[in-house]
This record gives C-alpha cells, sequence and structure tokens, in this order.
C-alpha cells in the first residue's frame, strides 16, 4: 500500500473559499480513484491561505485485474452476426467460448483486462480533479487560458514517494505568442513537460514546495505527507486550519488574560482570520481613548469588519481599549511594528466612524424619514418609503392582538424604523442598521420603547437570534417581515430549491418564532389581506398621480403599476409556505412533520398557537396505545370504504346511515358512539379543548375493534352492504374534526 500526496500552490485563496474547496478537491480526487478501481483507506485535505493539500493513505501500486463476460449470438447464428460480435469484443473465432443454454449453444466472449500501474493512472486523474474545481469566482492570468481562483504557481504530485510524470499546461490566448501571433491553446494534460513549446506555460508536477512567504520562501522537497508537514511547519507554515485557528484563540485569551481583560467570542472570525495566515503571530494593539465614547458596536464592527481584529471587554461586559490582531509574520522588534502600523490603521478608520457619528446626529431621525423617497426597496415593490408606510398601517393593525402594544407608539416606531438607513454610519456599516436607529432615536429624545423597537425590527434573524418580546417591538418586527412576505408573492419571486435571494424563508421563520414565542393569537390569514391592501392603495394612488401629471387615459399607467397578483390563492399559497416553514421550525422539538401536514390539511387554520395545541394533542394521541391501534382500525375502515367506491361510484361519506338496518349489537354500539364522538369532539375542538378531542376519539377504540371482530362489511344485501359502508365512513369523518388523519405515516 501507499500514499499519494498532493499540494496545488497559489497566490492567496479567499479564506471564504478553502474550506469548500478543500473538500471540493478531496472530493473530486477520491471520486476518480473509486471511478478507477482503486481503493484507498482514507484521504485528508488541508487548506491554508496559499495552499491546498490532500493526502490519500492505502492505495494499491496497481489497479486490480478484472475480467469481463459478454455474451453473443447463438452459434449457428449467420456469420454476419458472428463477425459483427467478434469485432465488437475484439477477439477471433476460436478465442471465444461456446456454452450451452436452455436457448441453445450460445457464443461468449471472456475479457481479461491486465490493471495498469497506479502511478499511470494518476496523473491524468489529478489533472482532471485539478481543473474541474469548482470555484465561485475565477480569473485567468499571463499568457495562459486557465481559469482558476487564483494565479497557480506549483503542483506537487508525490506518490510513494516518487514524483509522478506530467503535468499542467495552461493554454494560452489568441495571439499570445511572444511575436502577438498564434492560435489559442486549449488547457490540458501533458505527459512530458519538457517536450511543451517555450511559449506555452506549463505546471509540471514536481517533489518541491516554498514555505513561508516572507520567513521561508525557498523551496524544499518532500517525500510524503508527514515529511512535508514536519518541514512545512520548520518553514514556518503551520498546515492545519483548525490548528491555527486553536493557536490563536488560546495566545489571544493568554494576551487578555494578562490585562485582566477578556476575549468576546466570534468564531466567525476566527474561521476567517485562520484562513488569512500560515504562520499566526498574535499581537495585542490599543485604542485611542477619544473614541470611546462613540457607541461600541460601531468599534467592534469597524475592528471586526475592515481590519479582522478581535474587540476584548472587560469582566463586567464593557468595551476594553484593546484588541487583538494576527499578523502572518513575526519581527525581530517583537511586533512592535506591525502594533504601531495597524493602530495608526484603526486610528484612520475610527476617525472616519467618529465623524459620521457626529455628524448624523445633527439631524433628527424624524427628519430623515422624506429621504427615504429616494431609497428604491424593490423596482416592483416601490420604495423604502412606500414600504415604511405599509409597515405603519400593519403596525397599527397588530398591535389590537398583542397585549400592551400602544398602537401611537407602534405608529412611530414603524415610521422611524427605516430612517437610519439614510445616514453615513450606516452607509459605512450596513450591517448596523437598526442599532444605529436606537442610538440616534435616544439622542432625539424618543420614546424607549419607540427606540428598542427600531433596534429589534430585524430581528430574529436567524434561528440562534433573541427574539423580540417587547409590545411594540413585536408589533413593528412582525409587519416588516410580512409586508416583506406579502410582497413578494404577489410578484412572484417565491424561494425555489436553495435560491432564495430576498430571505424570505428567513422573514418566515422570523415571523413564527415572533408569534410562538410571544405567545400571540393571531390569524394570518387576516393579516396578509391587510398587507395586501396596503399594496393596493399605494398603487392606486401611484396611478392616480401618474395620470395627474401625464394626462393621460390612464391604459399605460394601470398596466405598468398593477402587474402583481392580487387573488386569494396567493396568500393561500404563502399560508401553505408557512405550514413548511413550521415544520422545519418544529423539527428541533423533535415534533413529526406529517402531524403539521395533518392539522394543516384541514385548511381554514392561520392561528400558530391554536394549530400547534391540536399539534400537541395529536402528538400524544398517536402515542397512545389507543391512538395507535384506532388509526390501525381506521386505515381499514379507509380502505375498504374506498375501494367500494371505487366500485360502486358513490361517496358513502355524503349519505346517511340507517338506523333500522343496524342488525348486529355491535354496529348499533358503533353508531352511537360515533354519534356520541361527534358531538363531544365538535364542542372540545370549539372550546380549543384538543386533549379532551383527542381523548372523546379514544373512545372509538373499543367499538371499532368490535365491529370488525364481528360484522361482516360486504354483506350479501346490498342494502345492508351499503349501510355498513356508510358506517365505516363515520370513522373518518369523526376523526377529521382535529386533523387529517389519511395524511399521518405509518
Amino acid at each position: 500500500m501507499a500514499e499519494l500526496l498532493l499540494e496545488l500552490f497559489s497566490e492567496e485563496i479567499p479564506a471564504r473559499m478553502q474550506r469548500r474547496a478543500a473538500d471540493d478537491l478531496r472530493r473530486l480526487v477520491t471520486d476518480g480513484l473509486t471511478k478507477a478501481g482503486l481503493t484507498f483507506d482514507g484521504a485528508q485535505a488541508y487548506a491554508t491561505p496559499r495552499r491546498l493539500a490532500l493526502v490519500v493513505d492505502g492505495l494499491p501500486l496497481a489497479q486490480p485485474d478484472t475480467r469481463e463476460e459478454r455474451k453473443g449470438p447463438k452459434a449457428d447464428a449467420p456469420d454476419k452476426a458472428i463477425q459483427g460480435f467478434l469485432g465488437s469484443v475484439g477477439l477471433t473465432r476460436d478465442q471465444v467460448e461456446t456454452r450451452a443454454t436452455p436457448k441453445g449453444a450460445v457464443l461468449f466472449a471472456v475479457i481479461e483486462h491486465k490493471g495498469r500501474p497506479t502511478h499511470e493512472v494518476l496523473p491524468r486523474l489529478l489533472y482532471e480533479a485539478i481543473i474541474g474545481l469548482p470555484w465561485p469566482k475565477s480569473m485567468r492570468w499571463g499568457a495562459g487560458s486557465l481559469t482558476w481562483v487564483r494565479p497557480l504557481h506549483h503542483i506537487l504530485a508525490v506518490f510513494d514517494g516518487q514524483t509522478l510524470d506530467g503535468g499542467l499546461s495552461l493554454g494560452t490566448t489568441p495571439g499570445a505568442r511572444p511575436d502577438g501571433s498564434g492560435p489559442a491553446v486549449p488547457v490540458g494534460f501533458i505527459e512530458d513537460p519538457k517536450t511543451a513549446s517555450a511559449d506555452m506555460p506549463v505546471l509540471a508536477f514536481q517533489s518541491g514546495t516554498p514555505g513561508h512567504r516572507f520567513l521561508a520562501p525557498d523551496l524544499f522537497r518532500v517525500a510524503g505527507f508527514n515529511d512535508y508537514r514536519d518541514k512545512l511547519r520548520a518553514a514556518h507554515v503551520v498546515l492545519d486550519a483548525a490548528e491555527r485557528a486553536h493557536l490563536i484563540h488560546e495566545r489571544a485569551e493568554a494576551l487578555a488574560e494578562a490585562e485582566g481583560l477578556r476575549l468576546r467570542p466570534d468564531p466567525g472570525l476566527l474561521d476567517e482570520v485562520a484562513g488569512l495566515v500560515e504562520w499566526p503571530e498574535v499581537l495585542m494593539g490599543r485604542l485611542d481613548e477619544a473614541f470611546m465614547d462613540v457607541p461600541p458596536e460601531v468599534l467592534t464592527t469597524a475592528m471586526r469588519g475592515h481590519q479582522k481584529y478581535f474587540s476584548l471587554e472587560h469582566p463586567d461586559g464593557r468595551l476594553a481599549t484593546r484588541f487583538i490582531l494576527v499578523a502572518n509574520t513575526s519581527g525581530d522588534d517583537g511586533g512592535a511594528r506591525i502594533v504601531a502600523g495597524n493602530e495608526r490603521v484603526l486610528r484612520a478608520r475610527l476617525s472616519d466612524a467618529r465623524f459620521f457619528w457626529d455628524q448624523d446626529r445633527k439631524t433628527a431621525l424624524a427628519d430623515r424619514v422624506d429621504l427615504l423617497r429616494h431609497r428604491v426597496f424593490h423596482a416592483r415593490l416601490g420604495t423604502d418609503h412606500d414600504r415604511m408606510e405599509r409597515i405603519r398601517g400593519l403596525a397599527r393593525h397588530l398591535a389590537d392582538a398583542i397585549p400592551d402594544a400602544n398602537a401611537d407608539n407602534c405608529d412611530r416606531a414603524a415610521l422611524l424604523c427605516k430612517a437610519d438607513l439614510t445616514t453615513g454610519m450606516v452607509g459605512e456599516f450596513p450591517e448596523l442598521q437598526g442599532l444605529m436607529g436606537r442610538y440616534y432615536a435616544a439622542h432625539d429624545g424618543e420614546r424607549a420603547s419607540v427606540a428598542d423597537a427600531i433596534a429589534e425590527h430585524y430581528a430574529p434573524v436567524g434561528p440562534t437570534d433573541q427574539c423580540p418580546t417587547a409590545p411594540v417591538s413585536v408589533a413593528v418586527a412582525l409587519a416588516d417581515k410580512i409586508d416583506t412576505l406579502v410582497g413578494f408573492w404577489m410578484i412572484d419571486e417565491k424561494p425555489t430549491g436553495s435560491r432564495d435571494p430576498f430571505a424570505l424563508r428567513r422573514a418566515a421563520l422570523g415571523t413564527i418564532r415572533l408569534i410562538v414565542e410571544n405567545q400571540l393569537r393571531i390569524g394570518l390569514m387576516d393579516v396578509f389581506r391587510v398587507a395586501r391592501t396596503a399594496y393596493l392603495h399605494q398603487v392606486r394612488g401611484a396611478v392616480q398621480e401618474e395620470l395627474r401629471q401625464a394626462g393621460a387615459d390612464g391604459e399605460h399607467a394601470t398596466t405598468s403599476r398593477m402587474d402583481r397578483n392580487w387573488s386569494e390563492a396567493v396568500l393561500d399559497d404563502l399560508l401553505g409556505f408557512f405550514a413548511d416553514r413550521l415544520k422545519v421550525h418544529l423539527r428541533d422539538r423533535g415534533v413529526r412533520h406529517d402531524l403539521v401536514a395533518a392539522v394543516f390539511a384541514l385548511g381554514g387554520e392561520d392561528d400558530l398557537l391554536r394549530l400547534l395545541a391540536r399539534v400537541d394533542a395529536l402528538a400524544k394521541f398517536v402515542d397512545s396505545d389507543d391512538g395507535s391501534n384506532l388509526l390501525v382500525a381506521y386505515r381499514r375502515a379507509a380502505n375498504i370504504v374506498r375501494i367500494e367506491e371505487r366500485k360502486d361510484g358513490v361517496r358513502y361519506q355524503t349519505q346517511d346511515v340507517s338506523a333500522d338496518l343496524l342488525r348486529t349489537d355491535e354496529e348499533r354500539a358503533l353508531f352511537a358512539a360515533l354519534s356520541d364522538t361527534a358531538t363531544a369532539t365538535a364542542q372540545a375542538v370549539q372550546a380549543e379543548r384538543f386533549e379532551d378531542a383527542m381523548t372523546s376519539l379514544a373512545s372509538l377504540r373499543q367499538p371499532v375493534d368490535a365491529f370488525f371482530e364481528t360484522v361482516t362489511v360486504n354483506a350479501d344485501e346490498p342494502s345492508l352492504r351499503r349501510n355498513r359502508l356508510r358506517l365505516l365512513s363515520r370513522i373518518e369523518l369523526a376523526m377529521s374534526t382535529v386533523a387529517d388523519v389519511s395524511r399521518i405515516e405509518g
């Protein structure tokens, strides 16, 4: 068994692409090995800013020999058929076998394939993996026509301690030759790089690689992965990204602890920085005290977003005047010059932030609202000012359903919630939208509930994000999300597959969390209609204004503004989308998706709390012995009824059961039980006592079991048979008061 080592050495690969690229490289190479019949024990990929590396262990030295049999025509078939078969397998008549079969003597060709040495198979396989890497963005460089994420400099390819033959021809573009002539040459695999023409850029497979760009740039040769990893570390390169991240975190925490501070957790930044350095040098810098009157979120965002610095804080959570930076090299002065340079750059960044902070506060947030007219939210959904007006109306409507949500405060918060989009600070740091609105609203003397709602109306952004609980914040957050969902549904910009450019799945999940976690009794369809009406009023107003200004007859103006679907079916489809998102939301709670589907299938249920109560009651029901057995009996009854309905061409559920035709005690007992259960279940559902409703349904188990044990449904007497089928159909009717049990799996 042998080892394969591959390294692709290039200019700096963006940190966000490294992990995916390493995984893709492993997948492409291992898929190629499997296709070539080469087994292996394991494969591990690594990434640094300048290299992708892959090691595959346990490879055989040659492909296995294979034996293939092909069945041909009968031995006495016409000569033309036999010759055609022999030509297809490349054998002569005396090289094939004649075998007796039930259909007579048949020709069989046995073809032996000798396995090729692995070192002959690998070069082209690696070439195909290299050019097949699916980069999000690629580039060309020099005279070559190869597109790759960054200029590729070296390819290290070593198998069983020996350098593989071959290489990668980078191709040429038209007129790329020194004299400006020559046709384009495609990228390709080249078996012997020495035979390439002088003006053809080629990367030959080799066994050497350079170390750190500044600290050890010379090439060194390697014989295998362990040798490669150890020599890289000696050349100031830590190959494993997880190890680099661990070193950064460990050293940063040590520096913070020495100053009596603590590191603010930021796993995303840690992963990114680990992808920016091959030899992490962790240092501490200092913030000027003059910047500490700027909101701490602004400081941390500037440090994180622009400079990739880690923030430090005091034990009480206050932002400290220190930060952690990670350099990709070490200095002979302990990093003093590196720290000084970074402090100088950060000082300029924070000076800009402080300028925006001071300038923005000179204009009240309320005075910025009119500027939203110049910001387009979506070409078919109007401006941010249009959106703000719709959110205002929807927030006022929602205030009636949210305890302690003052309608005037909801209106004020909705009026101001998008105004900070016009500020210089949010223009520079878009991720601070909403948060800066709170600071500016507080500076303007707005109520605390209004300021908080401005900051929180985007939340929750993700499944781990904190959900707003303040009444005004909840009202505006719901209005913002529902307005977005209804609008994009009306213009048919719904998510498709993995594509969701407007984050509508996130908006729906956020709406669900706001309603469920705050225990709100809200009918979604009613809110959807209010949102749709707001759009309609704005469109009508815009058309009237367009007519007034143009003096036209209105036909063109109306058709250009009314390109939306206003039908109820659109809102029904949106409610169905919420059903799918609710399944995702409940999956983490261990709730079965089919139970959600069973409740939604009844239709007319748009109160999420009531729906969840039904789902919880249904879950307890199907987990009980009576419930699970009744479901089995229900399916038996439903199958019998469906089969007989197809035969008879009738719907028995729509027909009344005749009491006169109930011949047995078991029939009469089931009929009485169904009547009593229907009444009790309907009353319990009306009162939203869903567990009581399920208890009533569970009482049907005994009479249903007794019916099936003693009663023949398909009786010889036609009228008796039809009556019993009607009786069976009443079981489904009774159970459908809580859910469509036909949707329950198992």
